[in-house]
This record gives C-alpha cells, sequence and structure tokens, in this order.
C-alpha cells in the first residue's frame, strides 16, 4: 500500500471507528508513517444464542481495538472487506490467509453475556510469521464497560508486541471554549478517552479555565478558575464533584502541578511580590517557597518522577527559559540554550528527554531535546502549538494548536512524528492534560 493509499484508508477508518460518538472530540489522521508493523483485528464473534441479547450490537470492539493500534502510529490496520477469512476462535485460524496478507500480528475474539448479566470476552493475538499464539485473556465486567474492555485489550496488545506499556485506557482533559469570538464564552473542563469518545463535562463557567492536571491516582484534578473574579488554585474530586479552593492569594495564582506521590502541588504564586515557584503540602497546607529571584518571572513548575525536583520556566536571562531545580539544594540549573523562547517543559517517563514550546523563526513549536547530548529536535510543524502533556508511556504527547483560527487538539508520537488532530465540532479546545495509567475495569 502506497502513502497515499495509507492515508486513505486511516482517514476512513477515523472517520469510521469515531462516527457513532457525538458531542466529543473527533479523531483526523491527515498523514500515515513508514514501515508501520502490519496487523490484522478481526470483527470479534458472538457467542450469543439466537434469543440473547448481543452486548456488542452498540459497540464495535474490534474497531475501537484496531483503531487505538492505529493511533499510536506505530501499526497499518488491515481493512475487514480485505480480509480473506473472519476467525473468532482458535480453531478457526488458518495462517496461510494473514501470510497472503503479508501480517505481522493476528488478533481475534469473541463475546458472550454471562448468566449474571455481565460481559465476557476473550481474545487471541497470534505472530503470523512464526505461528504461534502470543497472548490470550479473558475479560469480564459490566456492560457499559464494554469501551473499557476494548482498551484493555488494546494496551496489552500493544505491550506484548512492543515491550511497552500501553496507554489506550488513559483519559483526557481540557477546556473546550464555546462562544470564544464573542463577549460571552463558556469554559467547559471536560474529561473524555483518550481515543476522544465519552467526553463529559466535570466544570463550567462563564470565566477562565486554566492549566488542568491529574492528580497520580487519576481522581482528583486541580486547575486555574476565574470565577471569583482572580485567579484561584482549584482541586476537584471527579467522583463527587466536590471542589476545594486551595490557593487565592493576592496576585497570580497559578500552573497547579500534583507531585509524583500526589501530597504536594507545586505553582506560581506573586504572594511575595513577584512571581516565584512554591510547593504546598495538602495535607498540612504548609506553603515553601523555591525560587528567589526578584526581577524575574518563575512560573509552569513540572516534578521529575522521583519527586526530588522541579522543572520549570523563568525568564530570568531576558527571554524564556527552563530551568530545574533540586528541593534539597534549591541551586537552579538552566537546561535550554537553543532558541530564544522555551517554556511548558514536561519531562519524559525515562527522565533523560525533555519536550517544551520552543520558538523558532518567530513560529511556536514542541521540540524534543536530548539532556545529556543537548540535540534538540522539532516535534510539530503546525503553528502556535503550546501546552505539551505527555502520555504516561512516554511514546505519545498531546498539545493544543490551531486550525483555520480554531483552537484544537493534536497527538504527535514522540518517536516517528506520526500525528493526528482532536477537533470538537462545539468550539475551541486548548489546556490539554494526558492522565496517568488508568484502570477503569476497577473503577479508577
Amino acid at each position: 500500500m502506497n502513502a497515499r493509499d495509507l492515508v486513505r484508508a486511516l482517514f476512513v477508518a477515523a472517520v469510521a471507528f469515531t462516527a457513532p460518538v457525538a458531542q466529543a472530540l473527533e479523531i483526523v489522521i491527515p498523514e500515515g508513517w513508514d514501515s508501520p508493523t502490519k496487523v490484522a483485528v478481526v470483527p470479534f464473534g458472538s457467542a450469543m444464542a439466537p434469543d440473547e441479547p448481543d452486548p456488542m450490537a452498540s459497540v464495535d470492539l474490534a474497531g475501537i481495538v484496531a483503531f487505538d493500534l492505529t493511533r499510536s502510529g506505530q501499526f497499518s490496520l488491515l481493512q475487514s472487506d480485505n480480509m480473506l477469512s473472519y476467525p473468532s476462535a482458535p480453531d478457526q485460524v488458518y495462517f496461510r490467509d494473514w501470510r497472503i496478507l503479508d501480517m505481522d500480528y493476528l488478533v481475534i475474539g469473541r463475546a458472550w453475556t454471562e448468566a449474571s448479566g455481565a460481559v465476557s470476552v476473550v481474545y487471541h493475538l497470534y505472530d503470523v510469521t512464526s505461528e504461534r499464539e502470543i497472548a490470550s485473556s479473558r475479560i469480564t465486567a459490566a456492560p457499559e464497560k464494554l469501551r473499557d474492555i476494548a482498551h484493555r485489550i488494546s494496551d496489552e496488545v500493544y505491550e506484548h508486541i512492543t515491550g511497552i506499556r500501553g496507554a489506550f485506557s488513559t483519559k483526557l482533559l481540557y477546556v473546550l471554549v464555546e462562544d470564544a469570538a464573542t463577549n460571552s464564552p463558556t469554559y467547559h473542563l471536560k474529561v473524555a478517552d483518550a481515543d476522544g469518545a465519552r467526553a463529559r463535562t466535570v466544570f463550567r463557567s462563564t470565566e477562565p479555565l486554566l492549566s488542568p492536571n491529574w492528580a497520580p491516582d487519576a481522581l482528583s484534578i486541580a486547575y486555574v478558575s476565574f470565577e471569583t473574579g482572580k485567579s484561584t488554585i482549584v482541586v476537584q474530586d471527579l467522583a463527587s464533584g466536590e471542589r476545594e479552593h486551595i490557593a487565592a492569594y493576592p496576585g497570580i495564582n497559578g500552573a497547579p502541578e500534583f507531585s509524583p506521590d500526589g501530597t504536594k502541588l507545586a505553582m506560581s504564586l506573586s504572594r511575595d511580590g513577584n512571581a516565584e515557584i512554591y510547593t504546598l503540602d495538602l495535607a498540612s497546607r504548609e506553603l515553601r517557597r523555591i525560587t528567589r529571584w526578584p526581577t524575574a518571572i518563575d512560573t509552569e513548575p513540572s516534578w521529575t518522577a522521583d519527586g526530588m525536583s522541579l522543572i520549570f520556566t523563568s525568564d530570568r536571562p531576558g527571554k524564556p527559559q527552563i530551568y530545574q531545580v533540586d528541593l534539597d539544594k534549591l541551586n537552579p540549573d538552566r537546561l535550554t540554550w537553543e532558541g530564544d523562547y522555551n517554556a511548558r517543559a514536561r519531562l519524559l517517563p525515562n527522565g533523560r528527554h525533555l519536550v517544551y514550546v520552543h520558538r523558532r523563526e518567530r513560529v511556536y513549536h514542541i521540540a524534543w531535546q536530548d539532556l545529556e547530548r543537548g540535540t534538540v529536535r522539532v516535534l510539530t510543524q503546525t503553528a502556535l502549538d503550546e501546552s505539551p502533556s505527555l502520555a504516561p508511556n512516554g511514546t505519545m504527547m498531546i498539545y493544543a494548536t490551531q486550525d483555520l483560527g480554531r483552537g484544537i487538539l493534536a497527538v504527535v508520537s514522540i518517536d516517528n512524528g506520526f500525528r493526528y488532530l482532536l477537533p470538537e465540532a462545539a468550539g475551541d479546545v486548548r489546556e490539554p492534560a494526558w492522565s496517568p495509567f488508568i484502570d477503569a475495569l476497577r473503577g479508577r
């Protein structure tokens, strides 16, 4: 399949897999990639008696799995119309069919309803070249969890093939602005599946909402709200909707970020006259000032994985640059030297690489930097790119950008540059945050 045919097939797949989802982000894949792993996900069978309800009547399990793998940027998925057979059980698999189609891997499955009313799904993953089963699993959950079952299967298939934990069961947090071009915009803080499905509003305001961030257990979020007429840092429980104003000091209260253990928030405050980095212990409410630079703005803190350091943006050299400060020594080190604008940094899980907003030739892109070698690589080619947030496995990054004057979200692969867009018909979308790993089947 040539590149043009691949792009066309992926676009058709994107429309097919996202069309049933109303009032949500919709994924559009504008380009293909080189040397993908070829996978066939066969439409799942149904082991139902004729008079029993089909648990898959409203959810295309195989379609969700196929599209999850597609949007990872590492796989080429065979369209079901091009398959030579449609096995749903191991004794129906004939590897010759899949070798003829030049497939590397094959996924089959079937579903049924248990006497309890729960739904069970069994899937099998095969290596076509070696003609062997790599993995199989049976997953049982309530019928309303069918999409979560599909994402779990995607996670497991991805990990078995790549050796990297899958992140398809994760969530996205973002701000949707309705009527952005008017004098009365409405701001919606929304949570959706990582594929854009099941979007729901968790808070709505007629005043701006900024800098949403996930707690490490994914049960609560922090963000900045202007509902009181000034910036206020809020922590909200997602299950109950209960909200608590955490920081409402005079001046700036911004950029909250949970520590890796969830016990602290890092933030930027100007309570002492200048925007500096602070940490707040959520149990004791002890506030600790981390930076002290009276002539600069220090903001946008993010934590290292061990919770021992913060990475932040400062204009102390005259233009915004990225710094790291050890929380014991409190002696900041500058990390970025290329370019006159670098901001909003996020550290990859490996601790070696950094992504951040980088201005080049007066255009804002997202850049990647190797902290050991100092190498800088631009990841995005769109304009006005901002607010990068990493998938918890470090393979993909979501960011905010512009399309025809409207705010949209985009996702790019860290390794191969594969990209897809997530516009929403209802308005401008901005300020994305990718969740930690989530086990939705266990209520987390």
